[in-house]
């Protein structure tokens, strides 16, 4: 019987092996990667699932981070964002600083403001709530690498000195930058690949200041008590769940419950100032938080703010708009949802 089904496919590959190799041609040919990012819909997710406090508070309701899904461009998903309406194109260099960065670099960078974000929502929710919150490390990240640098840094290096000096803020070491003179050359001590080098990088100038021609990010990683462990998808990266995470954190180290029993969606970096800052994306966001029944969505003031209320009354969403310009604002606003 298996030498018969064999013999079958055998025969059938002779006869139609020109078309098969023309199948496989023009897959491969479809696979070619584009410098596109394809925008295929959104949604949110209960962030509980990620986020545990030892002897948390439960809630009535539910916190959910909102998330676009993103495909890589390639010329099959980039035709098909032609052809399938609620698909979109976004150009990766929309992501980048310089032409020259690699979607590496990009996707470096993302999950470093999810890290930092992570971590930031850490100390407010823990502060806020007054529980024990206390700074553990911090690490000071090369994230991009601009056209004037001499190339000697790169994308991912973790910065541990400058000419022996070491500082706890980036601007500690621009103010250090510009105590030297365009063309000086300082010794930048990194951790690249895990091992520790030294390299001599050539000092420019731009714009009356002496720099490095490289943006630098520290991430700061916080000690807290009760413990919380915060576990997200690594398809999940980027800072617009930082407002979400930290009311979720914040409501389960709380007996209040800020839900109120609700299904509330929202978006927003949070900074280290507890600011809520701008993102990308968010009509997209709004549409799968409506699309999947929330009540609420909280939405950072400013540019988000009107374009979310014009996108809302254009696409005729059943979704209220909640407006925040800070943690603190956010908290209540919530705190009077009846």
């Amino acid at each position: 019987m298996f030498k018969k089904i064999m013999t079958v496919i055998k025969d059938a590959i002779k006869e139609e092996y020109k078309f098969i190799i023309a199948l496989i041609v023009i897959y491969g040919i479809l696979q070619i990667p584009l410098n596109y990012y394809i925008i295929v819909g959104g949604g949110i997710d209960d962030v509980a699932s990620r986020i545990n406090v030892e002897n948390k508070h439960k809630s009535k309701g539910s916190f959910n981070i909102s998330y676009v899904t993103e495909l890589k461009g390639n010329l099959l998903t980039y035709g098909l964002s032609y052809i399938i309406p609620t698909w979109d194109r976004e150009s990766a260099d929309d992501y980048k600083y310089n032409t020259n960065e690699s979607i590496d670099d990009i996707e470096f960078r993302s999950d470093l403001y999810l890290t930092d974000a992570n971590e930031v929502a850490k100390y407010w929710a823990y502060t806020l709530a007054n529980k024990e919150v206390k700074e553990k490390d911090s690490k000071l990240y090369i994230i991009t690498v601009f056209d004037e640098a001499d190339g000697s840094l790169k994308v991912q290096d973790q910065v541990l000195s400058m000419d022996n000096n070491t500082y706890k803020t980036v601007d500690e070491y621009r103010d250090y930058l510009q105590t030297k003179n365009e063309k000086d050359t300082v010794e930048v001590k990194i951790l690249r690949n895990n091992k520790e080098k030294t390299v001599k990088t050539k000092l420019t100038k731009v714009d009356d200041r002496i720099v490095l021609g490289v943006g630098l990010k520290y991430v700061t990683e916080y000690k807290t008590d009760p413990n919380v462990s915060i576990k997200f998808k690594k398809s999940e990266s980027g800072s617009s769940g930082g407002l979400i995470t930290t009311l979720e954190i914040y409501n389960q180290l709380t007996k209040k419950d800020l839900t109120k029993g609700y299904k509330i969606a929202g978006t927003g970096a949070i900074e280290p100032d507890g600011t809520i800052g701008e993102i990308g994306g968010v009509e997209y966001k709004i549409l799968g938080a409506s699309k999947d029944k929330a009540d609420y969505f909280l939405v950072p003031a400013g540019d988000n703010y009107k374009a979310a209320v014009k996108y809302k009354k254009d696409k005729h969403l059943n979704i209220k708009l909640i407006k925040v310009k800070s943690i603190n604002d956010a908290i209540t606003k919530l705190e009077s949802l009846k």
